[in-house]
């Protein structure tokens, strides 16, 4: 929980109520929990996914008001995240499959470490990063179809986002989420993701990736035209962090080999008011044709 604050995207923004804050809190626990547990570099795979069934059990007490258990089967000690959920998902009827799906997103990485296409990459992070922003609309009391796509866009563009900047993590954890067709488009290689700093091919290839993450971005950016007031700023904020790690990456001219680019507070705070603008603008443009509609 202490790594919310440092996290690229705003977890709990200061604007929201305490109460909406502890509930986005409790989520943002679990999902790290869930990546603790699929990230346990000194297990295989087969213990991993035995923990990650654990967890899932967990999931579904804690959804019932139950106490949880230590995945070894050890007492009866209360999870404190797990009991946290339980009560947000309670308090604000949170659905269990987007839940579910974090933790499918985590069996996944068990099981594959590269991705061939955008389409297999972005089938990933419908499980890895769309069930966020549906929950975060569910704690708002928000969520419909319509506005869980829009969520959906921006959400997998900040996933995108988190794969650009994480290239050196990632493979040192023998993992590739940049799409293998898009690496030989531009002629870049495994190889060039183990240097010390980024390649030609692989900046183009992180530019190419950039600009799709924000046009996923700017199909999203209609959701905020859907919302008003706290929630509208809070989710305001988590587009525009997004934004402002990739113009972080651009200013770094792509080199996300030595260490992940990171906006300053001014950029992300530039790109709040920018994408505040935006909002509006696509506020006028959805008005406009509901009008015309009618």
């Amino acid at each position: 929980m202490a790594r919310a604050a440092t996290e690229n995207f705003p977890v709990a923004s200061r604007v929201l109520s305490r109460r909406v804050r502890s509930h986005l809190l409790a989520v943002y626990g679990f999902a790290r929990l869930v990546d603790e547990v699929g990230d346990m570099d000194d297990r295989p795979p087969a213990q991993r996914l035995a923990t990650l069934d654990w967890l899932e059990a967990e999931l579904d007490r804690a959804l019932r008001g139950e106490a949880a258990s230590s995945p070894e089967g050890e007492g009866k000690g209360e999870h404190p995240l797990l009991v946290a959920l339980g009560v947000t998902a309670r308090e604000c009827g949170l659905a269990r499959e987007p839940l579910a799906r974090l933790i499918e997103a985590n069996r996944v990485d068990q099981r594959v470490s590269h991705y061939q296409t955008w389409e297999q990459l972005r089938a990933y992070c419908a499980l890895s990063a769309d069930p966020v922003g549906e929950l975060v609309l569910g704690i708002f009391g928000l969520a419909n179809p319509a506005r869980i796509a829009l969520s959906n866009s921006i959400c997998t563009a900040l996933q995108l986002t988190e794969h650009c900047q994480d290239v050196a993590e990632d493979f040192a954890r023998g993992r590739v989420y940049l799409p293998l067709e898009d690496l030989a488009r531009f002629g870049c290689t495994e190889t060039d993701l183990a240097a010390a700093h980024a390649s030609g091919p692989l900046r183009e290839v992180l530019a190419f990736e950039i600009a799709r993450a924000r046009e996923l971005l700017d199909a999203g950016t209609p959701l905020l035209a859907e919302l008003h007031g706290r929630p509208r700023l809070a989710v305001a904020a988590f587009a525009a962090g997004g934004r402002a790690a990739l113009e972080a990456i651009e200013r770094a001219h792509h080199d996300v080999l030595a260490g992940p680019p990171q906006a300053t507070r001014v950029r992300r705070a530039l790109a709040l008011v920018a994408t505040l603008r935006a909002s509006r603008h696509a506020g006028r443009l959805t008005r406009r044709a509901r009008g015309t509609a009618s």
